[in-house]
């Protein structure tokens, strides 16, 4: 297909007319297609429109996207086809663990796999373009779509950032038609938003955003991302869709990204409401010039592109570059030669939810769980008498959000999952509440079934709706009803195990001290209760690690294991007691740090070793340390490696995690793993931006964790 050809052929209207996304019920041969009224009906979305848009949000089901692109080709001038984008974020039908549990794998193969399987799902029916991965970096749970990332680490995102391209794109988008474009989201700092609330204000230097929210977008694009979406925030200042410094110059012109950048929803028209836009057509405007290359569902292109072309505010050349940019990506979905590509209804049939991704979707759920504590109490035997009971012991609210295709019916409950496995006269079960209320008769149920039990088994949490797009809270405790539910089973002087299921880390005042085990379950996805099962009963051993901090208290917030030190640090020899940076009522650290996580099994670290004591700028050292399991189960244990500069031009973290290798060992077995470290990792954003490092002095610690390592030091010359 000659682009440049397509392109001269199509009239400024046809072109315009390529820039807009229109949600799935504008388009003949939709199955969900209703009568556009109220807020729809507003956009003033003429049939004319519709017939040359280019892209299309939320079609899925091979029948449904054949028509809609049958129907549209038929009435096409020039016969170009539609995309299909959908927000297939943690799987399209099969659930996966959401994305801040699979960070908590350390698992990038598995990752890349769950990405795969979505992708393959989602392209036989019908699917060309998923809007992910998200990769913004997160430091505050309050905000709730941190549990669409995977934590608060730039270098561990990165990792992820590029497992989960590879997974949806593979190396052959044209021809391998169970793949689906990747668009990276939300650029840029979406994840730093004033007191944790969604699409609020971020505030922050250009070295802070580069030295820890780009790096993530910048990998997801270096593994060959096709897209990018804007973000919903300010950036220093300026709204990111119409920010022209930082979409054209930086990620244009710096970055040399040349694939489509696609507004959020409506993202266009609230430049309005930000205030940096009088009305639609300068919306338009400082979106064009910023580069935006598709508006999602507003109309503000639509409507005063062509006035502005004509008022010779917008030059035409602009709009040219992005049609030609959607244009190729068509081209490279191989949507001229095959309108449909991949949908394929008896695919559809034979591929979702099948078998082998089912257990996909099982070994990542039990990678993802986080054992945060256990009194000696885990694993549950066989033999023992369980109570069952809270808002989740039956229920299958366990997909969490952006779960678009999934089944709360498909999924396996805790219940189901541990009476398969021991059968139904071993777990006695009870609601005891509602995950926000509860009735006397509820918590009487409770006590009764816990008294016949040996041990108590509390499944508690988030809906999945308190957490996600527009989920932040303030009080990031679970509900007092829940809460209320522990003092009443703790009352019984009978263990208890709690198993968590949310999007965020929790403030665990009220469950942490009550408990003598915690295992965080996250919302696990599809095959959820299965996986909680064999963990709770040591059939799989734990291995799943933090990859964000749990404060302490929510007062806390942001938390996170990579912050500055200050000038009276409280930890300091000579410190104060009173005038040092420190809270009086609560511990500065977190509850659980970062990299944190227990197993049925110990493992001892000893014997840390430098190759040298000094780095050069062409050289490396080799960092070795011997890691045992002393215990008597085999285990995943995630060695982590982490570096401080001690003097630096600007304030370096107290840790920076640099490298990580997640091993096996046998009881009583010993491995010497070794890390190879670089001049390039010591390097960092100065004063003046430049990329570099410092000579001097630097420590490097190795661990099972972001707090209790082993440390050496060494020092680089220049």
């Amino acid at each position: 297909m000659n682009l440049t050809q397509l392109l001269n052929n199509m009239t400024l209207d046809e072109k315009i007319d390529q820039l807009i996304q229109l949600a799935t019920f504008f388009y003949a041969g939709a199955e969900t297609r209703g009568e556009i009224t109220g807020p729809m009906e507003d956009m003033g979305i003429s049939q004319e429109i519709i017939r040359n848009s280019g892209s299309v949000l939320g079609a899925s089901g091979a029948k449904e996207v054949k028509n809609i692109q049958k129907v549209y080709l038929e009435n096409n001038r020039l016969g170009i086809p539609l995309l299909m984008m959908a927000d297939i974020v943690h799987g399209f039908k099969t659930i996966f663990p959401v994305p801040l549990a699979v960070g908590c794998s350390w698992d990038e193969e598995l990752a890349e796999r769950s990405a795969e399987i979505a992708a393959k799902e989602a392209a036989v029916s019908g699917v060309h373009v998923t809007f992910a991965p998200m990769v913004d970096l997160v430091r505050d749970p309050r905000w709730g779509r941190v549990m669409e990332t995977t934590g608060e680490d730039p270098y561990l995102n990165s990792i992820f950032a590029k497992a989960f391209v590879r997974g949806f794109q593979g190396s052959d988008l044209t021809n391998d038609t169970e793949r689906v474009a990747a668009c990276v989201k939300h650029f840029a700092a979406y994840g730093a938003p004033e007191g944790g609330r969604d699409y609020n204000t971020v505030n922050m230097s250009e070295r802070e955003l580069r030295e820890y929210y780009l790096p993530a977008y910048k990998a997801a694009l270096e593994e060959g991302c096709e897209m990018v979406m804007t973000a919903f925030n300010t950036v220093d200042g300026i709204p990111a869709t119409g920010n022209k410094r930082l979409m054209r110059d930086l990620l244009r012109e710096e970055w040399d990204f040349n694939g489509v950048m696609i507004s959020d929803w409506g993202a266009v028209k609230e430049l309005i409401p930000h205030g940096v836009a009088a009305d639609e057509s300068e919306a338009a405007l400082k979106a064009i010039n910023a580069s935006v290359d598709i508006e999602m569902m507003t109309a503000c292109y639509v409507k005063n592109l062509k006035d502005l072309v004509k008022a010779e505010e917008v030059k035409e050349e602009l709009i040219d570059e992005a049609v030609i940019r959607i244009l190729e990506l068509k081209e490279k979905l191989g949507l001229f030669e095959n309108p449909y590509r991949g949908a394929d209804e008896q695919l559809e049939k034979e591929v979702i939810m099948s078998t082998e991704h089912r257990e996909v979707a099982y070994e990542l759920a039990t990678k993802s769980c986080v054992l945060l504590k256990n009194e000696e109490i885990l694993p549950l035997q066989k033999e023992e008498k369980i109570a069952l009971i809270g808002p989740f012991a039956n229920n299958g609210d366990i997909l969490g959000q952006w779960s678009w295709q999934g089944s709360k019916e498909d999924a396996v409950k805790i219940y189901d999952g541990m009476i398969n496995k021991v059968g139904s006269d071993n777990v006695l079960i009870a609601q005891g509440s509602g995950i926000e209320s509860a009735t006397e008769d509820q918590f009487a149920e409770a006590v009764k079934v816990a008294k016949e039990a040996d041990v108590i088994v509390l499944a508690l949490g988030e809906k999945s709706e308190m957490s996600g797009e527009a989920g932040s809270r303030s009080n990031i405790r679970l509900p007092d009803v829940q809460l209320k539910l522990i003092e009443e089973m703790k009352r019984l002087n009978k263990p208890i195990v709690s198993v968590l299921i949310n999007g965020r880390p929790l403030d665990l005042n009220g469950v942490y001290k009550e408990s003598d085990g915690i295992l965080e379950a996250w919302f696990p996805g599809t095959e959820g209760g299965r996986a909680i099962a064999d963990l709770l009963y040591g059939d799989v051993n734990p291995s799943g690690r933090l990859t964000m901090s749990f404060p302490y208290h929510v007062g806390q917030v942001p938390v996170y294991y990579n912050h500055y030190n200050t000038g009276r640090p409280k930890d300091a020899p000579d410190a104060q007691e009173r005038y040092v940076s420190q809270y009086l009522d609560i511990p500065n650290e977190p509850l659980f740090p970062f990299g944190f996580g227990l197993s049925y099994t110990n493992y001892q670290y000893s014997d840390l070793s430098l190759s040298t004591d000094h780095l050069t700028a062409n050289g490396e050292i080799e960092v070795s340390v011997k890691v045992e399991n002393v215990g008597s189960t085999k285990g995943e244990e995630v060695v982590q490696l982490y570096v401080r500069d001690l003097v630096g031009e600007v304030v370096r973290p107290l840790k920076e995690l640099k490298a990580f290798q997640k091993i096996t060992l046998n009881p009583g077995e010993e491995r010497e793993i070794t890390f190879s470290l670089t001049e390039e990792q010591l390097r960092y954003y100065h004063e003046d931006l430049s990329f570099k490092s410092d000579k001097g002095k630097f420590q490097v610690f190795v661990g099972p964790n972001s707090k209790e390592c082993l440390e050496q030091s060494f020092e680089l010359r220049k």
